[in-house]
């Protein structure tokens, strides 16, 4: 038995503005198994069950997005998140795919024993399909190869001290063993910030204002994302068919390095977020730690060199790097100690229509975005053979997005746990109808609050 979607403004594989098309999907396997460029009537499918033919007029299907950095926290901080919820979120904003990181769960990601307490917290609860990133430390390299063969995506380390002890940072010669442990059978994702100095005499807190947005910015300069850039760039040149892949990118300064790497060949890939090519620091006020994330929002300037790297392909993707906390972690109702806050800014059911509004301004198209967003996460996740495009073969996780309404960001209409965000009273760009997960109706925005009547259908990837 089919299901048929059609609407007159469908985004097809490689084009940059949506077109007329028809899809066809296997209800038994939740496939793609026809696309049609053409506008469909209910008359040319006489077979078809009324609850199978779905018609959106003029608004727009595009691809299930795919979020490659989300932190859910669940188990051990799901306080912070959870799956449900923070899927619930993710669907709401068109994102049909989650791959979540491997902190800041208790236990962490970092050998198959966590990993399959994570999954059971998990099962029954995901209203999007979630993947796994598994997670080096120092010291577990043998745990590697069974995570891979478990299933997870892939590998993040962090440079720089994560802010959970549980997740403690690595050295060069950490990087070495688990490069010469899982031997190029997948991707390492590196938090790149590196202080190559950590000697240097730094300001003395007590003569700083930890409520200034600047005293923070400022503790966290360019320079740690260079040095972590030229760090796994040597690494990259050192053991040439590996690869690796720069998480939320914040700093302009190193994407010449990125460009010469890239240039040489070499497997390297990066994401920046939303809050960086939406947000800037002379906008942000003090005492307001929400705007808090490591690394740090920058300047305009910076901003629009973000976007430039993104659209001339330096910058592969852009995700969220959601990472909520609860209230009292991002001290707004206290002392707005930007030293001391949470850094995380939660973004999950936003990031569309973030990018939208911030891209249309920009001259950017609907393509382009569901390139970053869907096409490119797919890729770097190693979905590409079943997400990331409306294309026969593939699964039917579907969005239909109105590229027109507008509406203002509230609080109240957030679907994570914790309704802390920079983008409160935010006016957006464009809204989500509806999500189908493998052709099935996961969100309908008509329903009270997306999904009453719906039950989780996502599944692990």
């Amino acid at each position: 038995m089919l299901s048929v979607f059609t609407s007159r403004n469908v985004l097809l594989p490689g084009k940059d503005e949506p077109l007329p098309a028809t899809i066809e999907v296997d209800n038994s396997t939740g496939k793609i198994v026809s696309v049609r460029s053409t506008y469909s009537s209910r008359s040319e499918y006489p077979s078809i069950a009324d609850d199978h033919w779905v018609d959106v007029g003029e608004h727009c299907i595009l691809p299930g997005l795919i979020d490659a950095h989300v932190h859910l926290n669940e188990p051990g901080r799901t306080e912070w998140e959870g799956f449900s919820t923070g899927t619930r979120a993710a669907l709401s904003g068109g994102v049909t795919s989650v791959i979540d990181m491997p902190l800041n769960s208790i236990p962490p990601t970092t050998t198959l024993e966590n990993l399959e307490i994570k999954r059971a917290a998990a099962t029954g609860h995901c209203y999007t399909h979630v993947g796994f990133w598994g997670g080096i430390i120092p010291g577990n390299e043998k745990h590697l190869n069974p995570l891979l063969r478990a299933g997870v995506k892939g590998f993040k380390c962090f440079l720089i001290e994560s802010g959970v002890e549980e997740f403690p940072c690595v050295d060069e010669e950490d990087v070495v063993k688990a490069i010469r442990e899982i031997d190029s059978k997948t991707v390492l994702l590196f938090h790149a910030e590196f202080e190559d100095n950590p000697t240097a005499p730094s300001q003395s807190d007590s003569i700083l204002d930890r409520s200034l947005y600047s005293t923070f910015l400022n503790s966290r300069p360019q320079s740690l994302e260079v040095s972590a850039v030229s760090l796994i760039i040597s690494l990259l040149e050192r053991f040439p068919s590996s690869r690796a892949h720069v998480v939320h990118l914040s700093a302009a300064d190193a994407l010449s390095e990125i460009r010469t790497a890239k240039s040489k060949g070499l497997h390297l890939t990066v994401e920046t977020c939303f809050h960086y090519l939406c947000l800037d620091s002379a906008s942000i006020p003090n005492g307001h730690p929400e705007f808090k994330c490591c690394p740090p929002i920058r300047d305009r300037s910076n901003c629009d060199k973000l976007w430039g790297a993104l659209l001339d392909g330096t910058i592969d993707c852009v995700v969220s790097d959601h990472s909520p906390c609860i209230a009292a972690l991002k001290r707004v109702e206290t002392d707005g100690d930007f030293m001391s806050a949470w850094g995380g800014i939660s973004t999950l059911g936003l990031g569309l229509c973030l990018l939208w509004t911030e891209g249309r301004a920009r001259g950017v198209n609907i393509g382009q975005i569901v390139r970053w967003m869907s096409e490119r996460t797919a890729l770097h996740a190693g979905l590409h053979g079943s997400k990331g495009a409306i294309r026969e073969g593939l699964d039917a996780d579907l969005v239909v997005f109105d590229l027109e309404k507008k509406f203002i960001v509230s609080a109240n209409e957030l679907k994570f746990k914790n309704k802390i965000t920079p983008y409160e009273g935010q006016h957006l760009l464009g809204s989500v109808r509806q999500c189908f997960l493998r052709g099935r109706l996961a969100y309908d925005a008509d329903r009270p609050g997306g999904l009453q009547g719906l039950e989780p259908q996502g599944l692990f990837l």
